[in-house]
């Protein structure tokens, strides 16, 4: 007998770096049956390429949700995304939302594409929805692109979800005036949250939309004492350190806190010799010389300790607005107490959401 399904809930699968593809299957089946709702797949232009990975999550669960989050819509033609987004909405029945993100720039610079931009990703996302909804695209020359004709026929029984992983406010904003759902980003203080949870509202709301509509899921570090010192270590102070290399200016800032300690972290040696991404690459002791540098007032913005305070955190995420948890940085396997513990401090209401992330009812 299956267990309730906590759509509140979901996981990253293959979170950070990943070297071998095919874990993903059995993430999924534990996570499905441990109860989660939805799996997240993040892509990297390694063996995480987000379609393939999403299609092998389709073809082996049954009520799992599925999104990336994220995926960049100028890294593909809008023909493709829409055909891909098209064929796991009907493989899955409908469990499928598509994530976008604005990216990094400076990747998209080496790679000779455009950087993202609001007016891209709200243009893009017109372009997406009138495929979806069977129509043509005719003669269209916008932010997104110059397309003389589009069209799938993909026939769809419904819309599909559009998801924009956002960070900064006026990010936020864009994703309450036109995506469905939107998912924050790991390392937000109690403040940034709400705050965050505030601007999507405010974007919805200036938009003329119910600010109620737009489901908003946190992502939550979740690293408990179950699990041994070194994956701790990697999963939070490795995994902050990661962020603090990628975008640290934008993440102080959206926390309010002190730019000094990004500016010590940059120059200490354990960074400036960094053989690549920190939660990949750095050793034990490397991850000790990164604690030393990394308040721990930044890390405690996560679920730490024993099952049952880690279940205490993430019920305090929807005290603090979120409609959704995303659970980062362990696998199912390692959530398992975790969820369990949740399961006895599920808020009232916190369920009865769409297993679909993108839907709130």
């Amino acid at each position: 007998m299956s267990v309730e399904q906590l759509t509140e809930l979901g996981f990253y699968a293959l979170a950070g770096h990943a070297t071998d593809p095919r874990t993903i299957v059995a993430e999924g089946r534990d996570g499905e049956a441990l109860g989660l709702g939805t799996a997240f797949v993040s892509e990297r232009f390694n063996v995480k390429d987000a379609p393939t990975l999403c299609g092998a999550l389709a073809a082996t669960t049954e009520r799992l949700g599925i999104a990336t989050a994220a995926t960049n819509h100028n890294t593909r033609h809008p023909m493709v995304t829409a055909t891909f987004s098209a064929t796991m909405h009907a493989l899955t029945g409908g469990r499928f939302a598509l994530g976008l993100g604005r990216g990094f720039d400076a990747l998209f610079d080496v790679m000779g594409l455009p950087r993202v931009t609001a007016a891209q990703l709200t243009d893009g996302a017109e372009i997406l929805r009138t495929l979806w909804r069977d129509e043509s695209v005719v003669g269209h020359d916008g932010p997104a692109g110059t397309y003389p004709y589009l069209h799938t026929g993909a026939g769809l029984d419904g819309p599909v979800p559009i998801v924009l992983v956002a960070l900064g406010p006026k990010t936020l904003e864009l994703a309450g005036r036109m995506a469905d759902g939107v998912v924050l980003h790991t390392f937000f203080s109690d403040a940034a949250l709400s705050a965050s949870v505030a601007a999507v509202r405010r974007g919805a709301e200036e938009a003329g939309r119910d600010p109620a509509s737009v489901r908003v899921w946190s992502v939550l570090a979740t690293v408990g004492d179950h699990l041994d010192e070194e994956a701790r270590l990697r999963k939070l102070v490795g995994r902050m350190a990661t962020y603090m290399q990628a975008y640290g200016d934008l993440l102080v800032r959206v926390n309010g806190w002190d730019p000094a300690v990004l500016d010590r972290f940059r120059v200490a040696p354990v960074v400036t010799g960094a053989r690549g991404a920190l939660d990949a690459t750095a050793t034990i002791d490397e991850l000790h010389a990164l604690a030393e540098l990394i308040p721990d007032e930044w890390l405690a913005a996560s679920a730490r300790g024993s099952a049952a305070e880690c279940a205490a955190t993430v019920a305090g995420q929807l005290d603090l607005g979120a409609d959704s948890v995303v659970l980062h940085g362990a696998t199912p396997a390692e959530l398992a107490p975790v969820v369990e513990a949740y399961r006895a401090v599920r808020p009232a209401g916190a369920g009865g959401l769409p297993a679909n992330p993108g839907w709130m009812g």
